[in-house]
C-alpha cells in the first residue's frame, strides 16, 4: 500500500462519507473492450453501496460512430447514475470530429455535487490533428462558469481528466491555475493504463488502471471511498473480487494554494521579444473554442472556423469579424474559396457553400457521415471528402453533383491535392487515391500495407513536384509514388540509418526542388523532388523539440514557415537554412497557415488564438 502524507492541512471537509467507481481506458472496439466493458457494468450494478460510476475517456478504440454506440449500448444497462468524458482516441481518430461523442453521450464534460463534493470532469482531446492532450477552449471557458459559481462555498473539488495535469496535456497549466483558486483536493485521470500516484503542483493526483484485461483473465477497475479525511482507491477484478487492502490512500485537505504559479514550470515567450525588427504581429483573435481549421483569403477577408461550428470572416486588416455562419457540427474542414464561393464541410452531415463576402447561404448539401476534410476548388467547382466513404466534386455556383466516387476506406481528414489531370487525396483506411479531376474515375489506389489504421497516410497534405506525388504517415516512412499510375518510385524510412522520423509535416519549396519535411526530432529537411531514393540535400539549422503536428510547411518569399505542436512559427531561410525568426502564439497545435500578399502570414492555433504577422 502507498500512503501520501500531507503537511500543514487546513481543515477536514464536512462531506459524508461515500463510494464510487472510477472506469478507464476501455477502448470498446479493440480485441476485447467490448467484452471487458459489459463484465464491469454486470459487476457494478451487483455492487453494494457504490453510489455513481465515472468513466474517464478512452471509451473507445477509434472513436467510430459503431463503437461509440456499441459502448453507448452497454453503458445504458448501467443502472447506477453514471458520468462520462472523452479521451484522445475518442476524438483524436473519431470520424465525427468528435461530434458523435455528443450526440451519444449529451456532451463532453460533466459537474455535479455529492454529499458536499463538487465533481468536475472535461474532455481532453487532441481533436483531430496528432498532438498533445488539451482541455478545449470552450471547456476552459465552462470551467470558469462552473467554479464561478461555487465560489463563495469553498466545496472540496474533484476533478477528473483523461490526462494527468502535466505537460502531457499542452494547457495544463491552464487548469491548474483556475483549480488552485478554489478547493482542489484531488485530481483523477487515465490515459496511461497503469496505477500511479503524481503531484500536480501540489494537487494530489492518481492515475488509475486501464479497465482492459491485457494479459489478465479480466480487466479491474476502481472503487474509490471518500470520507472527507482520505480517499482509499481500491482495485475490483470483475466477477472475481474486490482487494482488501488499498492500494493508494491519499490524505484530503484544502491547501488554500496561493494564485500565482510561483516556482512552477510555465511556457516561455521570450521568443516573441527577439528579432522584433524582422516581424510585426499586425492583430490578434482570441476565440472562445477550439480552432482546428486553417484559412482561406477572399479579398479582405481570410475565412476559418471553430469547434462551436462557426466559419467566420476576418477582416485582415483590422482583425475584426466580418460575418458569422453558424452550422450544427464542429468544424475542422479548412473552407476553399473561388471568385464569391466558400465551400467547406462540417461534422453536422453537411457541406455548405456560402457567398464569400457576406456570409450568406448559397447552398447545402446532405451527406452519410461527418465532413472533416478540407475541400479545394479549381475553375468553379469544389472538391471535398467525407466520412461517409464518399468524395464529391460540385459546381460551386448551382450546387449540382458533378461526379462522385463511393469507393474511400475509411475516411478523409486531410485537403487533397490538384495536380496535373487528376486529384490526390489519402484516408483513414491506409490508403491513398488518385481520381480523374474531370470525372471522379479512379485511375489508381496505393495501400500503404498496415493493418494499423493509426498508420495511414491520411493526415498529411499531399505534395507533387515533377511527376511525382510525395506523401508522409504515422508509419514514419516517406514515399515517391509516380502521379499517373501509383507505382512506387521509392519509400524509406530513415530512422535506423540516419535517425531521421519524418511524420505526416511536409510541403514544398518555392522552386519545386525540395520536399520540406519535419522530423518528430524537430528538424526540416529538404528531400530532393527527382532523386531515385530519399536523398536529403538541404538541412536548416532549426532544432524544435520532440514535435508532432501534422499542418503543414509553407514557402513564400524566401522564407519557409514552420509550425510546431507547441504554439510556435519558425520562419526559416529557404537558401541557407538558418532560423530567421520565431513566433509563439500559444503553447497549443498550430493549424495550417496561409500565406497573404504585402509579407503576411496568418496563423491560428488549436485554443482559439489566431495572429497576422507582417515579417
Amino acid at each position: 500500500m502507498t500512503v501520501l502524507f500531507l503537511i500543514g492541512g487546513y481543515g477536514l471537509s464536512q462531506s459524508q462519507p461515500f463510494r464510487f467507481a472510477l472506469v478507464t481506458d476501455t477502448h470498446v472496439g479493440g480485441s476485447t473492450g467490448l467484452e471487458d466493458l459489459e463484465r464491469t457494468v454486470l459487476d457494478l450494478d451487483q455492487a453494494e453501496n457504490i453510489d455513481f460510476a465515472i468513466f474517464s475517456g478512452d471509451i473507445t478504440e477509434f472513436g467510430s460512430d459503431d463503437e461509440l454506440a456499441a459502448a453507448h449500448a452497454v453503458l445504458s444497462r448501467l443502472k447506477l447514475p453514471w458520468h462520462i468524458i472523452p479521451g484522445n482516441h475518442d476524438t483524436n481518430w473519431s470520424e465525427s470530429g468528435g461530434n458523435s461523442f455528443l450526440t451519444v453521450f449529451g456532451g463532453d464534460n460533466f459537474a455535479f455535487e455529492h454529499k458536499g463534493v463538487l465533481f468536475m470532469g472535461t474532455a481532453s482531446g487532441p481533436n483531430m490533428r496528432m498532438a498533445p492532450g488539451q482541455i478545449p477552449r470552450e471547456n476552459l471557458v465552462w470551467m470558469d462558469e462552473v467554479l464561478a459559481r461555487h465560489a463563495a462555498e469553498r466545496k472540496p473539488i474533484i476533478f477528473v481528466n483523461h490526462y494527468p495535469l502535466d505537460e502531457s496535456l499542452n494547457n495544463w497549466f491552464e487548469a491548474i491555475d483556475r483549480l488552485k483558486g478554489h478547493n482542489i483536493q484531488l485530481a483523477l485521470c487515465g490515459h496511461g493504463h497503469q496505477n500511479r500516484l503524481f503531484d500536480f503542483e501540489g494537487i494530489p493526483g492518481v492515475m488509475c488502471r486501464s479497465n482492459l484485461r491485457a494479459a489478465d483473465s479480466v480487466g479491474a477497475y476502481q472503487i474509490i471511498t471518500y470520507d472527507g479525511v482520505k480517499a482509499a482507491f481500491h482495485l475490483r477484478y470483475p466477477g472475481v473480487r474486490t482487494e482488501e487492502n488499498p492500494w493508494l490512500e491519499v490524505p484530503l485537505s484544502d491547501h488554500h494554494f496561493p494564485q500565482a504559479a510561483g516556482e512552477y514550470v510555465r511556457p516561455d515567450y521570450s521568443v516573441n521579444e527577439q528579432d522584433a525588427g524582422k516581424r510585426q504581429v499586425l492583430w490578434q483573435y482570441q476565440d472562445d473554442s477550439d480552432l482546428g481549421a486553417g484559412f482561406a483569403v477572399a479579398g479582405d477577408l481570410v475565412i476559418t472556423a471553430n469547434t462551436a461550428g462557426h466559419v467566420y470572416a476576418l477582416d485582415n486588416r483590422t482583425g475584426e469579424v466580418a460575418w458569422t455562419f453558424p452550422t450544427k457540427g464542429k468544424v475542422y474542414s479548412t473552407p476553399s474559396v473561388w471568385q464569391d464561393f466558400v465551400i467547406f464541410g462540417s461534422s453536422d452531415h453537411h457541406i455548405y457553400c456560402l457567398n464569400a463576402e457576406n456570409g450568406l447561404l448559397q447552398w447545402e448539401y446532405t451527406t452519410g457521415k461527418a465532413v472533416l476534410a478540407s475541400a479545394i476548388t479549381d475553375g468553379g467547382i469544389g472538391y471535398i471528402g467525407s466520412s461517409d466513404g464518399i468524395f464529391r466534386a460540385f459546381d460551386l455556383e448551382s450546387g449540382r453533383l458533378i461526379w462522385s466516387f463511393e469507393g474511400v476506406k475509411g475516411y478523409v481528414s486531410a485537403k487533397p491535392l490538384i495536380y496535373g489531370d487528376k486529384i490526390y487525396f489519402g484516408s483513414w483506411g491506409n490508403d491513398f487515391y488518385a481520381l480523374d479531376l474531370a470525372t471522379g474515375r479512379k485511375e489508381w489506389e496505393w495501400s500503404n500495407g498496415s493493418s494499423n489504421r493509426m498508420l495511414s497516410p491520411a493526415a498529411c497534405y499531399p505534395v507533387g513536384s515533377n511527376g511525382r506525388i510525395f506523401i508522409v504517415a504515422p508509419d514514419r516512412y516517406m514515399t515517391a509514388l509516380d502521379a499517373e499510375t501509383g507505382q512506387v518510385i521509392w519509400r524509406e524510412n530513415k530512422e535506423k540509418q540516419m535517425g531521421f522520423r519524418v511524420r505526416e509535416s511536409m510541403g514544398l519549396s518555392e522552386d519545386g526542388t525540395l520536399i520540406y519535411v519535419k522530423t518528430m526530432d524537430g528538424e526540416l529537411l529538404g528531400v530532393s523532388t527527382i532523386a531515385d531514393s530519399m536523398e536529403i540535400v538541404w538541412k536548416s539549422s532549426l532544432q524544435l523539440p520532440y514535435e508532432l503536428a501534422p499542418s503543414a510547411i509553407l514557402a513564400a518569399d524566401g522564407l519557409v514557415f514552420v509550425p510546431s505542436h507547441s504554439g510556435l512559427v519558425s520562419a526559416v531561410d529557404a537558401h541557407d537554412g538558418q532560423v530567421v525568426w520565431q513566433a509563439k502564439l500559444s503553447n497549443a497545435m498550430i493549424n495550417p497557415m496561409l500565406v497573404l500578399p504585402d509579407r503576411r502570414i496568418v496563423s491560428s492555433t488549436m485554443d482559439g488564438k489566431i495572429e497576422l504577422i507582417k515579417y
